[in-house]
């Protein structure tokens, strides 16, 4: 009898304990749920915390609570004016109804690829609208603001909250590329050559005014040489006339040494001369009349 009871008491507590974990589930802090019955939603749970549904009756479906992100596939945008650009784009994203989002996509891959779809379309209406100036300028900002109120507006029936979208990059394709930055490099070569030119002009007349004022320099300063020089020639004829005033003989003499010493200083000049000529007169020293006592 008390092995039947404990047996019979033990399946009651497996049982319960069953019972109990069907009935009990989690809800965490990055998790929201619903409640289901026979595939219809009875309830959402979007607090963390322990929850009770019906045992074998209720089933429980998670959503993500925390911010996703979706990035798009390169796509092609031709500008306002005619202008193609690569454009990679990715959204960030929050479940804010978890029921809508259930019953309008059932679970997040359908969620990511209706996202992608919405962001396209509005990336090339909006950019299709813009001049490629403003996409690569700081009107970008306000651009990307405007693109992400319209996706937010078709995706928030679907109960899902865009918080941000963002152009990761934008490039022109590769043949476009190539055409500007040849034509780029020949404005800058251009734009060399002008400078260059200008460069060399200012030079030369740089040049011209230096030699300009290098010409008069020169001849103001022989001006002042030859004035100089007038001047003292002056003042050295005025010396030896008044040196050959006061002493005839000694005036001769010295005049004579001046022509000795600058016809022989250089050793490679030759001089055919009478030895009784009038220019050695001082070398015979008899010929020589002494100078008047004072």
């Amino acid at each position: 009898m008390n092995k039947t009871f404990l047996t019979v008491f033990a399946i009651i507590l497996v049982a319960a304990g069953v019972v109990a974990s069907s009935s009990l589930f989690t809800v965490y802090q990055t998790e929201q749920a619903i409640v289901m019955q026979f595939g219809k939603p009875q309830k959402v749970i979007q607090e963390p915390g322990l929850n009770f549904k019906l045992p074998f009756v209720q089933d429980v479906v998670y959503v993500d609570k925390r911010v996703l992100s979706i990035s798009t596939q390169r796509e092609e945008v031709v500008t306002r004016d005619q202008k193609r650009l690569m454009v990679d784009s990715f959204a960030r994203f929050r479940i804010a109804n978890p029921l809508q989002y259930y019953q309008s996509y059932g679970n997040i891959q359908i969620a990511y690829t209706r996202l992608e779809t919405i962001l396209n379309s509005q990336l090339r209406q909006n950019l299709g609208r813009q001049s490629l100036n403003n996409i690569v300028s700081g009107e970008r900002s306000n651009l990307m603001n405007q693109i992400r109120e319209q996706v937010n507006t078709e995706a928030k029936a679907s109960g899902i909250d865009v918080i941000d979208v963002r152009i990761v990059r934008a490039d022109l394709p590769k043949e476009n590329s190539e055409k500007v930055f040849d034509r780029m490099r020949s404005q800058r070569e251009q734009e060399a050559k002008e400078i260059r030119a200008t460069g060399a002009e200012i030079a030369q007349r740089i040049t011209a005014n230096a030699d300009k004022e290098r010409t008069v320099l020169i001849a103001n300063a022989r001006k002042d040489s030859e004035i100089l020089r007038g001047e003292g020639d002056g003042e050295k004829n005025r010396i030896f006339a008044e040196a050959f005033g006061k002493d005839e003989n000694f005036f001769s003499f010295y005049r004579s040494m001046q022509a000795y010493r600058e016809s022989m200083s250089d050793t490679d000049t030759s001089m055919v001369l009478s030895p009784t000529s009038e220019f050695f007169r001082f070398f015979d020293q008899q010929d020589v009349e002494p100078a008047p006592s004072k």
